[in-house]
């Protein structure tokens, strides 16, 4: 039973990488819009490291998070994923890789970054899982440790991308973008709330990132069409 219950978690994480399975469906093809939005937010600022964040659980930041490296790294860009979600990580899952190190090591000065970098069936895209879930995620992320990872991860890599904790529910994903260069909110039709994508949108702004704008995922327009993918400012 303990295997069939893997191997349906395996095929339910792949099927999650439509980007990978599918790279010819509607559905690939919205992500590679959202790819395009970005690279034109980037006229006036080199845009290297972005967060990917939503205001509740269970919005799909983590699979938009997933194939928009993806499609990047289809670009031939260099990527780096970062499972930056230290308190429920799930790019282990994602990417069936061992999660026995991973970032929280490297902040806690327990392992240099090389030395926690996976590799994925895509030459261009390497992924960092969360490690080890620490007592204390925030002060993690906020420290001069985190700071040095994200210098060393933009100097060796074309974009970076952080899997980060929904805004609503803690400090992580504030935290994560004042360190980035933009921060995308992920919304899901017919469950996120309106209140809650605008204290989420003006906690960001508090804290002073850059909102490059906002995916609106599972919307569904036609039986025959099925879901969509939407990014907008």
């Amino acid at each position: 039973m303990l295997r069939l219950n893997r191997k349906k978690q395996n095929q339910s994480s792949q099927r999650s990488l439509v980007t990978l399975t599918n790279p010819k469906s509607p559905i690939s093809e919205q992500y590679r819009t959202i790819r395009t939005n970005i690279q034109f937010a980037a006229v006036d600022q080199d845009i290297k490291s972005i967060v990917v964040t939503s205001s509740t659980p269970s919005e799909g930041k983590s699979t938009t998070t997933a194939n928009l490296a993806i499609v990047f790294a289809q670009q031939g860009k260099k990527v780096l994923l970062v499972d930056a979600d230290l308190r429920k990580p799930t790019m282990h899952y994602t990417f069936q890789l061992l999660n026995t190190y991973g970032l929280t090591n490297v902040l806690a000065g327990q392992a240099a970054m090389n030395g926690v970098i996976s590799k994925t069936d895509n030459e261009h895209l390497s992924v960092i899982t969360s490690g080890p879930i620490p007592p204390n995620p925030a002060e993690m992320l906020g420290s001069n440790a985190m700071k040095q990872f994200v210098k060393e991860a933009k100097q060796n890599y074309d974009i970076v991308l952080f899997d980060s904790p929904p805004v609503l529910a803690v400090t992580d994903a504030q935290i994560l973008g004042n360190l980035s260069d933009g921060v995308i909110l992920v919304v899901q039709s017919g469950k996120t709330e309106v209140e809650a994508a605008q204290k989420s949108k003006e906690l960001l702004q508090q804290a002073n990132t850059k909102i490059l704008g906002t995916v609106l995922n599972q919307k569904k327009t036609s039986k025959k069409q099925g879901y969509y993918y939407y990014y907008g400012s």
